[in-house]
């Protein structure tokens, strides 16, 4: 079933546009924060400090040109994963304009001379104080459901003077959720795996209650539960005990750690015996345009390939075509068999149970 992106555009409710005649009326948002943020023109030159928001500019934008300066969290993802190809010259651009803790660098932020710089609103002045007192334009998004990622989709959209794209990409969300929701209503609570998502798990191992957790919506999306619901708080240290106890059906592994594979919980002593593992049903999550674990432009596409691994009887999503017609409405470009591949991992995860489904044909 393919999903077409121009359908379903969604009301911007946070955002409000006064159309560009001649290039003379100004375009006024309203950020996270209710900040009012004008903008003369269109944004030509953006920084984003926030490390979702760089890819979520390309793809908005369907190119490089308009980002200046990004945080380098987000550049290692389009370094490390398909962006890196289809726009080589992102290598190029600065990632030094943020310390590792968000506060703004902004001496090398003044010196990308950005029209407009995108920073997390609700974290305190540290954060923008340096950025207005700069003379700097700052735009603040907050993050971690499904709404708020639409609003900042539409936000940065409509700063470039590309609305109509927001509408379109959000569209397609909306389109996506909806079918899901529809398929998934009738599974009976006995009938929901249940699923852990691993937010790191090298160095330690931490996982996230359901309050605010976008994993855990998906999760929930596509007829699964949860098995850290009850977690206090968000990137909780637990232990492999923990993790026993619940002995959840399937373990999802973050996309955030290079070097995070299978092994991690097929070579523990504890982990291993879990029906996860025992069934090899533990999965690492995509990484494609950004890492497919947190909201991001390519959603849609994680809740397909999840959906298709939770409930195979009921999903069935052409996940190969899908990402073909989406990287080419995102990205304008064709995605090869061996760029799937490697965005969902087949050399690693390709013998995981229910996994050959996303072979090439």
């Amino acid at each position: 079933m393919f999903f077409r992106l121009n359908e379903m555009a969604i009301a911007l409710a946070l955002v409000v546009a006064q159309p560009i005649s001649g290039m003379a009326d100004p375009i006024t948002i309203i950020d996270h924060e209710k900040r009012t943020v004008t903008l003369t023109k269109p944004a030509e030159r953006i920084a984003s400090i926030p490390i979702p928001m760089a890819s979520t500019i390309i793809a908005m934008d369907g190119g490089t040109s308009k980002l200046v300066g990004m945080n380098p969290t987000a550049k290692s993802a389009i370094v490390e994963g398909v962006l890196g190809k289809i726009f080589p010259e992102a290598k190029d651009i600065p990632s030094d304009i943020t310390a590792p803790n968000f506060i703004p660098n902004v001496e090398e932020l003044a010196a990308t001379n950005p029209e407009l710089v995108i920073q997390w609103a609700d974290r305190g002045p540290d954060l923008v104080d340096p950025i207005v007192n700069a003379g700097l334009t700052a735009l603040l998004i907050s993050y971690g459901t499904e709404e708020k990622t639409k609003q900042y989709q539409a936000m940065v959209a409509t700063a470039m003077g590309k609305p109509e794209r927001a509408e379109m990409i959000n569209g397609w969300r909306d389109q996506v959720a909806a079918d899901i929701a529809a398929k998934s209503k009738d599974i009976s609570a006995d009938e929901k795996p249940k699923v852990l998502y691993l937010g790191r798990a090298l160095e330690g191992l931490t996982a996230s209650g359901d309050k605010g957790n976008y994993n855990a919506f998906y999760i929930n999306l596509v007829g699964a539960t949860s098995a850290s619901a009850d977690v206090q708080g968000q990137g909780t240290t637990i232990s492999p005990e923990q993790i026993a106890e619940w002995n959840p059906d399937v373990i999802l592994l973050n996309s955030f750690e290079a070097k995070l594979g299978l092994e991690r919980i097929n070579d523990d002593p504890i982990l291993s015996l879990t029906k996860a593992a025992q069934e090899k049903r533990v999965y690492k999550m995509p990484l494609g345009g950004y890492r497919w674990d947190p909201p991001n432009q390519e959603s849609p596409l994680t809740w397909m390939w999840l959906a298709n691994l939770m409930h195979p009887d009921i999903f069935q999503y052409d996940l190969r075509a899908e990402m073909k017609k989406a990287y080419k409405t995102l990205y304008d470009y064709d995605l090869t068999d061996e760029d799937i591949d490697g965005i969902l991992w087949i050399g690693m995860q390709g013998d995981a149970t229910d996994y050959a489904q996303f072979k090439a044909k």
